[in-house]
């Protein structure tokens, strides 16, 4: 059986970094991410025109944790104070029970960019995925131009599975993605 329930909240931590529950206190950082054009480029979402729109974010990543159908985490570099600044998220957006399946996602303020931050984190929140929750597989759905992302999920030992053309419509435009896939009995370890 599945293991969606995460009270009390796991705190995760890797060589440099922490990864903690998200707060109302970080609700400016998320903002500042999840408004800038540069951070949301590929990802079909409306950038958050307000703080309020980032306080609502959080809001339902606690939703999704009491309910077991997400987990967010928020990177911090160690240790893992609850007032560190917030410097990315990292999480299970889609958990799915019956499948024992998982999507992960993730955003970078663009001041950690190129040091390796998801490459280092998503390891922890992979075997976390796999050993305590139990999920069977994890999948991941990115733009094709995004070949950062691409480079880490390869790194972290994803397989590119699916493209479909112009599945996704976002602000007047269909949009391709690709689809990637982890399943737990390919993990080294």
């Amino acid at each position: 059986m599945i293991n969606n329930s995460f009270d009390p909240f796991p705190t995760l931590t890797t060589q440099r970094f922490a990864l903690r529950a998200i707060s109302l206190e970080d609700a400016p950082a998320v903002y500042v991410m999840r408004s800038n054009p540069d951070v949301m480029r590929y990802i079909p979402i409306p950038l958050a025109q307000h703080l309020s729109d980032a306080e609502q974010l959080i809001h339902n990543f606690q939703a999704g944790i009491t309910n077991g159908s997400s987990i967010n985490w928020g990177i911090t570099h160690t240790p893992a104070a609850l007032n560190a600044e917030l410097i990315g998220i990292i999480g299970f957006v889609r958990i799915n029970i019956p499948n024992y399946r998982a999507e992960i996602g993730y955003l970078l303020s663009p001041k950690m960019w190129n040091k390796g931050v998801i490459s280092e984190v998503m390891p922890a929140v992979i075997q976390y995925g796999f050993e305590v929750m139990q999920l069977h597989s994890i999948g991941a759905i990115i733009d094709p131009d995004n070949i950062a992302s691409q480079r880490v999920l390869q790194k972290a030992g994803f397989v590119q599975e699916a493209h479909f053309k112009e599945d996704c419509y976002f602000e007047g435009h269909f949009l391709d993605s690709v689809h990637f896939s982890l399943l737990r009995n390919t993990v080294a370890g």
